[in-house]
């Protein structure tokens, strides 16, 4: 049955696989976006791959903020689920954290109290891989575990992310007819729809473009974008999923090896495989903040345990390889 879905940040690289998946699906999609500007955008990158090119017709959007009240309650009417893809994703820590805090939490609330209001009761909610692992616990990392946001690995980002997730499972505890799923992405990669695609690839942009002369021993899982999409989309479709958090990774590799494959696949690029010894690391982080950051992640890797998402959601996930490649290409194509 088709479905009406309130799709936050629509613009996102995220967002936009979702709305594209939902649209080929039969469904209509009302996205969310800062300005209305961008509209064209986003209908310019679904567009060659639809099923249907009348398709189009069931995609509309709404102009709202995060951090304003104005619209969210009209926005959220007539709607059947509400997906909330919208949060900041800063390429490095801000010197306030609340500028990327505030927006995640307040925003997240912002949108279930708008469901809420208008009587919507099933929210999918993006979340991400980064509010389970930043703790001491073992790997692999599982949908029961949290983040410890006074972990040494905990960034603001990390720190955004688990805070919102923790407030809207609040929110939907204090409303029991709110049924909420959670989606944990770990780094997602793949093909982009558009050139369009902002932070989402920056890290295969710089290991592609050579910047640093070394890289950082420390490790990520990665997802393809397809997948994280189904993930979200069979969420909806199956009401059993409500009440769960559900992991989006193929498999975790290390900065050194993601390089050396890049590098293998393009040889003219003249990619840095080195791996930067952590003292130099060190003293380089007196002078630039974000090496700071990651310094509490060298030598680690987090694993992850995705076999609820292969279990319930049927999710069969793309190589993590063809995830890169994919990305890879699309950089290469710019």
């Amino acid at each position: 049955m088709s479905k009406t879905v309130l799709l936050t940040g629509v613009t996102g690289f995220i967002a936009k696989r979702i709305a594209l998946d939902l649209l080929n699906a039969g469904h209509h999609v009302r996205g969310t976006l800062r300005s209305t500007g961008r509209a064209d955008e986003v209908r310019n990158a679904v567009r060659p791959h639809l099923i249907d090119p009348a398709a189009l017709d069931r995609l509309s959007f709404v102009e709202l903020d995060l951090m304003k009240d104005d619209g969210w309650t009209a926005a959220a009417e007539g709607v059947d689920v509400l997906m909330h893809t919208a949060s900041p994703f800063p390429m490095s820590s801000p010197k306030d954290e609340n500028d990327v805090i505030r927006p995640a939490v307040d925003g997240t609330l912002r949108a279930l109290k708008a469901a809420h209001a208008a009587g919507v009761t099933r929210v999918i909610l993006t979340s991400s891989v980064v509010a389970i692992e930043a703790n001491d616990l073992p790997n692999p990392k599982g949908p029961e575990h949290w983040t410890d946001t006074d972990h040494p690995r905990a960034t603001t980002y990390y720190k955004s992310k688990t805070l919102a997730e923790k407030a809207a499972w609040s929110f939907v505890g204090e409303h029991p007819e709110m049924q909420l799923t959670t989606i944990h992405p770990s780094l997602v990669l793949g093909a982009p729809l558009d050139q369009h695609y902002g932070t989402s690839l920056s890290l295969i942009e710089r290991v592609m473009a050579a910047k640093d002369p070394a890289v950082p021993d420390l490790g990520f899982g990665i997802v393809d974008i397809a997948d994280i999409s189904a993930m979200h989309i069979a969420a909806m479709d199956r009401p059993d999923s409500a009440g769960n958090r559900y992991i989006g990774s193929a498999g975790s590799i290390t900065m050194p090896d993601l390089a050396k494959h890049l590098s293998a696949a393009y040889p003219s690029r003249k990619i840095s495989t080195r791996q930067a010894p952590g003292w130099l690391l060190r003293i380089l982080s007196l002078f630039d903040p974000s090496i700071k950051t990651i310094l509490p992640q060298l030598g680690y890797t987090p694993e992850f345990d995705t076999s609820a998402t292969i279990t319930d959601l049927g999710i069969t996930f793309t190589p993590m390889s063809e995830a890169i490649d994919a990305a890879a290409a699309a950089v290469d194509a710019t």
